[in-house]
């Protein structure tokens, strides 16, 4: 009966250490630069592209608008200032 509860003590442990080696492996995964910035990348391309791979206009224009918006401020005030 010893015997039996060591073995299965053993065999415990082991799925133990291979949980945990997996888990240790997700966060190493997780905190590499390369996963982070791909992460990055993805969560900003979801929010001015669709999933199909359309863009999506109500989230583009605004931000289009607001870079020429800030282009032509530039432009005017260099043109102001010279």
């Amino acid at each position: 009966m010893a015997k039996a509860d060591s073995d299965e003590l053993v065999s415990e442990i082991e799925q133990i250490r291979d949980r945990l080696a997996d888990t240790v492996d997700a966060l190493i995964d997780r905190a590499h630069p390369s996963t982070i910035a791909r992460r990055s990348l993805a969560s900003i391309k979801g929010r001015f592209v669709e999933p199909d791979g359309t863009p999506k206009v109500a989230v583009l224009a605004p931000v289009l608008g607001g870079i020429a918006a800030i282009v032509a401020v530039i432009a005017f005030l260099r043109r102001l200032l010279r």
